[in-house]
């Protein structure tokens, strides 16, 4: 199957949208199908793309207004020259917004059947930076323009699909996103890496930790009264635009920057407690992570999260945008050493199934529907 895959985001950015994406065309190649990715460009000189396993085409791209550091793929002449070239047969929307709102236009002009994946809450977040109603209402009207254009949409969590569905955005299909057991273990614990962190003199305390973008909408500054409960240490792993608030916010919490790999994983296994601040989570990555690597984890009983953690069993579900729930909860955890240890071991048996191999193999199940029901191909 030759599959082209428009995305908004891609290494070496780090974020949801951008690991799905690499982890999906990763599995495609490796089980005989024929990816190539179109993504924007990333900043400064010319990304290395002989590293992937598989082809990318870059398109320009402008920085994104008040976050700098994301990039915004721009409408190009290139997207349809690299359809073309690749001979695709189905196109693959990630998160799509511009670039792949431009994608999705050159696919219908070419007969090309479209699956869109939903994974940003534009509209969540233009409420988040105060756009007011009417961007909330231009996101809506925009993402069905894309999304109903479409084949099928497929949306990560039940709250997801269900708000989309309301929404008027039809054809609305569950597809989740994977895991990786092996790279996020418990195993990964490292008693070197708590030492450094914790100091010496703090050796008995817990560490609790916040993994992902630093940004206004996934509200990190909740968290700061957990800095203020004795014996517990809050670490926050990221970046972003928000983070030299956060920090002024937040003086005591531990500001380690972002991480990946191997790295990544050994700090996921040394954390006690896992904590997630954002409302407007599509799904929850992180937590997935998090639930691998055996930490009982605290989110925000909203969006995706009310699929992944069972509240009183892997975790606990808090009141959205309360920073006492937060605190309370984490509390709660820091009091009891055996829930800790059961909501870990219980997280860690839910997510054992949810391996990337899996739902890619989904994911190709949508990409064989959309192109038995797809009409007669323009000629090109």
């Amino acid at each position: 199957m030759r599959v082209v895959i428009i995305t908004e985001s891609f290494p070496p950015d780090i974020n949801g949208v951008a690991h799905c994406v690499l982890r999906v065309a990763e599995l495609l190649t490796r089980y005989g199908h024929h990816p190539l990715v179109i993504a924007p460009q990333p900043p400064g000189s010319r990304r290395e793309e002989s590293s992937f396993p598989f082809p990318v085409v870059r398109v320009p791209a402008a920085p994104l207004p008040g976050y700098p550091s994301f990039r915004l793929g721009l409408p190009s002449r290139r997207v349809q020259a690299a359809l073309i070239r690749h001979k695709a047969e189905v196109v693959h929307l990630a998160s799509p917004v511009c670039l792949g709102a431009h994608g999705a236009a050159v696919a219908r002009r070419l007969g090309l059947p479209t699956v869109a994946v939903y994974q940003t809450d534009l509209p969540s977040y233009a409420r988040a930076y105060r756009l007011g109603r009417a961007g909330e209402t231009f996101a809506w009207r925009w993402l069905r323009g894309i999304h109903n254009s479409a084949a099928r949409t497929l949306a990560p969590s039940t709250v997801t699909a269900t708000g989309l569905l309301g929404r008027g955005i039809g054809n609305v299909w569950l597809w989740g996103r994977g895991v990786d057991t092996q790279r996020f273990d418990p195993a990964k614990r490292s008693q070197e890496l708590r030492a450094a962190l914790l100091g010496e003199a703090a050796q008995g305390d817990l560490l609790v930790g916040y993994v992902g973008r630093l940004a206004t909408e996934k509200r990190v500054e909740l968290l700061a009264g957990i800095t203020a409960l004795p014996g517990v240490r809050l670490v926050i792993v990221g970046a972003g635009p928000a983070e030299a608030m956060l920090r002024q916010h937040m003086p005591d919490a531990i500001f380690l920057g972002e991480r990946r790999g191997e790295e990544l994983a050994a700090i996921y296994a040394s954390l006690d407690v896992f904590v997630h601040s954002g409302p407007y989570e599509t799904f929850g990555q992180t937590l997935q992570e998090a639930a691998a690597s055996g930490l009982p984890v605290v989110a925000p009983a909203a969006g995706g999260p009310l699929d992944l953690v069972a509240d009183g069993v892997t975790g606990y579900l808090v009141r959205p945008s309360d920073p006492g729930a937060f605190t309370a909860a984490v509390a709660r955890l820091a009091a009891d050493p055996a829930a800790r240890a059961a909501f870990g071991a219980a997280g860690r048996r839910k997510v054992l199934s949810r391996s990337w191999p899996a739902l890619t193999e989904e994911l190709i199940g949508h990409y064989a529907a959309v192109l038995g029901a797809r009409p007669a191909k323009v000629r090109i």
